[in-house]
């Protein structure tokens, strides 16, 4: 019995044209092309076919001679492939087969859908090329849908079906129960493939599972993995890593090399100025099976924290998760954060407490070390009512702690005890919803923030309108000093968790500033706002 044969497709210009728009540029594509190559990689994915023109260095292409270009010294023992949604390229455009670009293209349809790929995959072998289809989300499948799904690909044959891990949700007993499945009813003659995404860190090692699996059942497979991982969310199984797998463990012969030259050459450009591969926000998504672009609002519009957005999605049903719905995920959001509150006696307690006195709002920034003379100077001479916002940086003693975020929250009650219970506490509704201590006031997330900003709910403003709620007059602020472009330029206290900005420090100093100005326009009792350190906000 002659031994399984292990292929590897590296998909680096399909699933990364997700992270950089398919704008790899021309010398990038060619040369990633060139390189696997020369590593020996089987099957290369050159990117998607799409009905739009095609843009020249991209991986977007219209037709199969869009690829020719990027194809230096076309090799005979290479098949290359480009993808289709099998819904969302007319197949009745494409030429004939000549040999010149691509062999062959994938079919990625989604559950429920093969009768209907199949369909696309005959006109498209009609025309020459080779077929190959990926089942999206094969994990929904049960025994029966498996099998019924193998039934209708024997018909076919393909060249290969790939099983999707599509949400990045499987475990090793999952992977085992779909491929024992597909490979005791598939015929031997097509290949069985795995795609996997990273999102609980098992991509390469549900990938080197596989590959054993296939081993064990003298199966001919195709693995998927791009240089770098590079792939939507958190990425796929790394080429690198896969290759040094098939080279030491699987008598591979592929010239690692020529994979790093690829890398040091044309990824360090997309990964400074990208970000893909494993996150907190995308293990929910594995976690839940839940679609990226859902992910990917919620980081993208709200800045969501890994907490709130478990319980956002949690609280979509399972049909709901595996499909994008931007209105309904902002309803949930809403939800979320809003948490109302009967927060009227709170508001009357802090109008009798703080209207009539001079108020310190002391934010984090680096100011509050670098000018704490100053400002304990002017703590002794006005004896102001101090407020911590969203943080405590030691050496203060303060009245009152505002928070707005459930993990500064935290932080700050693990870190200051002594200061934390000492100060009364004023927390908006997003955190929690109930009084954590007898000193506790809760306060209307929504009553605080004003929506118009793609950062909205920074915590000096919100609290600046809350002061301005309860009657306060007059302000004074330290610390309110803007962001650095690094973290560690930004906070007095270098280990509070960071709000989460993608490393848009500009644009968030840019909408701080533009509220604070609809601040000033808009509030109803304040008649003086005062900074008591440099700040980079202008107040007029």
């Amino acid at each position: 019995m002659s031994e399984s044969r292990i292929q590897l497709l590296d998909c680096t210009l399909r699933d990364g044209a997700y992270i950089n728009h398919a704008k790899f540029g021309m010398p990038a594509m060619k040369g990633i092309i060139k390189n696997l190559q020369r590593a020996g990689v089987e099957i290369i994915e050159c990117g998607w076919l799409k009905d739009d023109d095609y843009v020249e260095g991209t991986t977007y292409y219209h037709m199969p001679s869009d690829i020719e270009p990027y194809l230096i010294d076309r090799k005979d023992d290479v098949t290359y492939v480009v993808m289709i949604d099998w819904d969302r390229y007319d197949v009745e455009r494409l030429p004939e087969y000549d040999g010149k670009s691509i062999d062959a293209i994938r079919v990625v349809f989604p559950w429920g859908k093969h009768r209907e790929a199949i369909l696309v995959g005959e006109r498209i072998r009609r025309k020459g090329y080779q077929v190959y289809f990926q089942a999206a989300n094969t994990l929904a499948y049960d025994e029966d849908e498996l099998r019924e799904l193998a039934d209708c690909i024997n018909e076919f044959e393909p060249v290969s079906l790939s099983v999707v891990d599509t949400f990045g949700a499987m475990f090793e007993e999952d992977l085992d129960r779909i491929t024992e499945v597909l490979s005791e009813n598939m015929k031997k003659s097509i290949k069985i493939g795995f795609h996997s995404h990273n999102n609980q860190q098992l991509s390469f090692s549900l990938t080197m599972h596989f590959i054993r699996r296939m081993r064990e059942k003298n199966r001919d497979c195709v693995v998927d993995a791009s240089l770098c991982g590079m792939g939507r969310g958190a990425g796929n199984a790394t080429t690198e890593l896969v290759v040094s797998y098939l080279n030491r463990k699987q008598s591979g012969g592929y010239d690692l090399d020529a994979v790093l030259d690829a890398i040091d050459k044309y990824m360090v450009e997309f990964q400074e100025k990208y970000r893909w591969g494993y996150s907190t926000s995308f293990f929910i998504a594995g976690m839940y099976q839940c679609h990226v672009n859902n992910i990917d609002y919620l980081l993208t519009n709200h800045r969501t924290n890994a907490k709130d957005m478990r319980n956002i999605i949690s609280s979509l049903n399972e049909e709901e998760r595996r499909k994008y719905d931007y209105d309904l995920l902002e309803t949930r959001y809403i939800e979320n954060q809003s948490r109302l509150v009967d927060d009227e006696e709170v508001l009357n307690e802090l109008t009798e407490e703080l209207s009539s006195g001079e108020i310190l709002l002391l934010c984090p920034g680096k100011s509050l070390i670098d000018n704490r003379g100053g400002v304990e100077a002017y703590i002794r001479e006005c004896q102001p009512t101090v407020i911590g916002v969203n943080a405590v940086i030691p050496g203060y003693d303060y009245d009152y702690l505002f928070f707005l975020s459930h993990a500064r929250y935290e932080y700050t009650r693990d870190t200051y005890p002594d200061v934390f219970m000492k100060a009364k506490k004023l927390v908006l509704s997003n955190v929690h919803r109930k009084p954590h201590t007898d000193d506790e006031r809760l306060v209307g997330f929504n009553r605080v923030i004003k929506r118009g900003w793609r950062y909205f709910d920074n915590a000096a403003v919100c609290c600046m309108r809350l002061m301005d709620q309860v009657g306060v007059n007059s302000i004074h602020i330290a610390g309110f000093d803007g962001f650095g472009t690094r973290y560690n330029e930004t906070y007095a206290d270098s280990s509070i968790p960071s709000v989460n900005v993608e490393d848009n420090w500009n644009q968030l100093n840019e909408d701080i500033q533009d509220m604070v100005i609809d601040f000033r326009k808009t509030s109803r009792h304040l008649k003086e706002i005062c900074f008591v350190t440099q700040s980079v906000f202008d107040l007029f």
